[in-house]
């Protein structure tokens, strides 16, 4: 097959962060090469420009295009001829910066795939969506666990109606590397985490509730009305919050559960996922991403694996798998996923084509807005005693 049909040939990919010491920026660089749809051919790696430069050896990034700074890389690859600037800019950065850079690449023309949270705060991310929607760029938001061949399939299960009306849902993604204060020894990725000028409002609940929640949005379909939330900051001394419940209210009348944790001891990166129907409930784990249960009373519990030719196998399951059954597939091959759906509507663009811009099987910039009203809303509720507050957003995908 040709490589990213009609183009027939591979994107060209700048990655902003990922410098000596990240982890989600060689994730990003990995995920996005997996499928040979693309090359990174530029970058800056690191506020810091010799880092940047240092790193760009780690990626087999050339010299001439390796940038100390997002301003120098959009600059520079502006002046390159058409055929060989780069089609998408990946952000890998803290939160604080994210909405800067994708608002320069987006207004340059480049497609942009962002982390998750979208922006530092809400009226960030609303500015955003204007900027994209008058662009007609590709803008995909890394909301990987929603890449899963599983959790596809336990999307359109619902949308299907196998699990007949959604009464709740109930996501919790539990971490234990934040019992102790890491920031104060100048870790890494605990320094910008747990600091309110680059984290945002929220430190757990921006930083991995959001991906709770946006997984309760992706599998159900369900639009949230309301939110009750409290938050809590257990380690002395912290900034932001490490420990989090939130209360959420759909307007179909179901009740949802959001819990975070990163100071919970010995559990690694334990994200669930459970959905109660009137004819059925499902049940999945991040941590063993290759068996979806399916349960009914008075029937057999039922396990899906991921196999792609098995009768159950929805389409769009087969199609997010890479290997046949079981052969594990995990956390790199749902980021890719990401890519590889955000990599069709850029092929789109490109050749002039019409392409979904809203209701896409990949995280969007809609998404990302959600995910910053609940952040705001959970903070909100939270320094209000759990307050009932608002959940909907005109932008809210629908």
């Amino acid at each position: 097959m040709p490589t990213n049909p009609p183009l027939n040939r591979k994107l060209r990919m700048a990655l902003v962060g990922g410098g000596r010491g990240s982890f989600i920026g060689r994730v990003h660089a990995t995920a996005a090469v997996l499928d040979n749809r693309c090359e990174l051919v530029a970058g800056a790696l690191s506020s810091d420009p010799q880092r940047a430069k240092d790193s760009a050896e780690d990626y087999d990034i050339d010299p001439d295009r390796a940038c100390t700074s997002y301003h120098e890389l959009i600059e520079k690859e502006l002046a390159l001829p058409a055929d060989q600037r780069i089609d998408f800019l990946s952000i890998a950065t803290p939160n604080h910066t994210h909405f800067e850079i994708a608002k320069a690449a987006v207004e340059a023309g480049f497609n942009v795939v962002c982390d998750k949270p979208l922006t530092f705060d809400l009226a960030q991310a609303e500015e955003l969506v204007k900027v994209v929607n008058d662009s007609g760029v590709v803008f995909a938001v890394t909301h990987n666990y929603t890449g899963y061949p599983l959790i596809r399939q336990a999307r359109q299960m619902v949308a299907d109606g196998e699990l007949g009306e959604i009464m709740a849902v109930r996501a919790n993604y539990i971490q234990g590397w934040l019992t102790d204060k890491l920031e104060d020894d100048d870790q890494k990725q605990a320094a910008w985490r747990t600091d309110p000028k680059k984290s945002g409002a929220a430190g757990c609940f921006g930083d991995i509730a959001t991906h709770a929640y946006n997984l309760t949005r992706f599998v159900t379909g369900l639009l949230a009305e309301n939110i009750s939330c409290n938050l809590k900051t257990f380690v002395q001394g912290r900034k932001l919050d490490d420990y989090g419940h939130a209360m959420i209210t759909y307007e179909n009348g179901a009740f949802g559960t959001i819990t975070a944790s990163q100071i919970s001891h010995g559990r690694e990166n334990d994200v669930t996922l459970e959905v109660d129907g009137t004819k059925g409930s499902i049940s999945w784990r991040q941590e063993n991403p290759n068996e979806l249960w399916l349960r009914r009373n008075g029937q057999p519990h039922q396990l899906y694996t991921r196999d792609p030719n098995a009768s159950y196998a929805k389409p769009v399951t087969a199609e997010s798998c890479r290997l046949p059954a079981g052969h594990p597939e995990a956390f790199f091959e749902a980021f890719a996923n990401i890519y590889r759906s955000a990599f069709d509507n850029m092929a789109a663009r490109i050749a002039g084509q019409n392409f979904e811009k809203v209701d896409t099987i990949y995280p969007n910039v809609f998404d990302g807005v959600e995910g910053m009203l609940f952040i705001q809303q959970s903070v909100n509720s939270s320094q209000n005693g759990g307050q009932w507050l608002p959940l909907k957003h005109e932008l809210a995908r629908r």
